[in-house]
């Protein structure tokens, strides 16, 4: 990847430019069935998209926070990634009274009228879909993106010393596989609340590094992403590294057998799972 990238809107960019045919996230959602497959082209184009209905739909200025009310899930990377590109605060998991705006999954609306200012509510329905209609209090995140442009560009520049991600301090009381395995260790990292896009770059490289990803590498990731750990391999490493993530939500579900069948025809190079 290009040494000079200092956001992670430049590591998309990068990634872009160096094959935008390949796959980027793989996502699996082991309690539906669900697999979508995202190449660079196709989550670059989801970001522009959600970036423009940030800056232009929510009208969302550069360091406001946007409460993300949403799990580990392929359209939680596309706003981390659209954040990042429009200069707001993806706060993840955070405190939606204290946000400038947020967007909840199925599972957090009520938590997310705490919130005063722009609403979105995200179905997580295979392929997208729409809700059968908006929550009440909410605009449909699936009828909003597609009309959004497939080119962005932010109003000012983004900072790479801005604040970029807000992250939980600890991973208790949640419900999906949290617990390392041999090859996550935890670092230092978990109790980092706070990081400017280009801390969060320069440490995702670093854990790139620490895994021993590199380009083409495939990591299959099924931690939750409610701490850096979780973030970091479901998305920021293997992007930092030129590689790309199976992303697998309810991954201990999976019985021993249909596990190392994914891990086969997903031609997996590196695990951070907590089986």
């Amino acid at each position: 990847m290009n040494a000079s990238d200092r956001t992670p809107a430049d590591l998309l960019r990068s990634a872009l430019a160096a094959d935008p045919a390949r796959p980027l996230v793989t996502y699996y959602d082991d309690a539906t069935g669900e697999r979508v497959e995202l190449s660079v082209a196709t989550f670059a184009n989801w970001v522009a998209k959600t970036a423009n209905l940030i800056q232009d739909g929510l009208s969302a200025e550069p360091g406001e926070r946007v409460a993300l009310l949403l799990p580990a899930h392929w359209q939680t990377a596309v706003w981390l990634l659209a954040c990042a590109s429009t200069g707001v605060v993806a706060d993840l998991g955070g405190d939606p009274a204290g946000a400038d705006h947020v967007v909840a999954g199925p599972d957090r609306l009520e938590e997310g009228l705490a919130c005063t200012g722009g609403r979105l509510a995200l179905s997580l329905a295979p392929l997208g879909r729409r809700f059968p209609a908006p929550p009440a209090g909410y605009d449909d995140y699936a009828v909003e993106v597609p009309s959004q442009g497939d080119r962005f560009a932010p109003h000012v520049p983004v900072a790479a010393d801005a604040p970029a991600l807000a992250v939980p301090e600890s991973a208790a009381g949640r419900t999906e596989p949290t617990e390392p395995t041999e090859l996550t260790e935890p670092t230092e990292l978990t109790e980092l609340t706070e990081l400017t896009g280009a801390e969060l770059v320069e440490r995702a490289r670093s854990d790139a590094r620490r895994r021993g990803l590199e380009p083409g590498s495939r990591l299959l990731s099924g931690l939750a992403w409610d701490s850096w750990e979780g973030l970091s391999a479901g998305l920021y490493a293997p992007l930092a590294a030129g590689g790309s993530v199976v992303l697998c939500r309810h991954l201990d579900r999976l019985t021993p057998e249909a596990l190392a069948a994914r891990i086969e025809s997903e031609r997996v190079t590196h695990r951070a799972d907590a089986s």
